[in-house]
């Protein structure tokens, strides 16, 4: 079975609440890029009226992990994923809608060929920036994920 947005979206609904009903959405997914939206809505907003930074981390967050469900997939083995680290940066206001783009699917690749192929874990930094309707950066978050080949 492949991974797509629509099967994403349910995956939301009944794994991932929080996210399901903040308004998160997977919009695309291919080999190379993942596109998460979501709008700036009362039940996501903080006291400044704005997106709270939580719903831009799990939409941001899953941007990437989404790419690294897909590349383990299609890897065919049994691969663990974990987020190990995270950070965050905000420029703007988030209100409206914002969109994530994560398109480093590529460095996936790579890092789930070197895990196959030496057995040992491996660590990458995915990155996930959300852009608001007039083109304007709202905020950029990074994640350090974990692979490992399971036994």
């Amino acid at each position: 079975m492949n991974i797509s947005p629509s099967k994403l979206n349910m995956f939301l609904m009944f794994k991932l609440p929080a996210a399901y009903f903040t308004g998160i959405r997977t919009k695309s997914l291919d080999d190379t890029t993942c596109v998460v939206s979501v709008k700036h809505r009362w039940v996501n907003q903080n006291p400044f009226r704005s997106m709270f930074w939580a719903v831009q981390g799990m939409a941001a967050e899953l941007t990437t992990g989404a790419l690294v469900m897909k590349k383990i997939k299609e890897s065919g083995k049994n691969i663990s994923m974990l987020v190990a680290s995270n950070d965050a940066s905000f420029s703007k206001k988030a209100t409206g809608r914002i969109t994530f783009t994560c398109n480093e699917g590529s460095k996936i690749d790579d890092a789930i060929h070197k895990a196959i192929e030496t057995g040992e874990g491996q660590t990458l930094w995915l990155n996930s920036k959300g852009i608001n309707k007039d083109g304007i950066e709202v905020s950029t978050f990074n994640f350090q994920w974990t692979l490992k080949v399971k036994a």
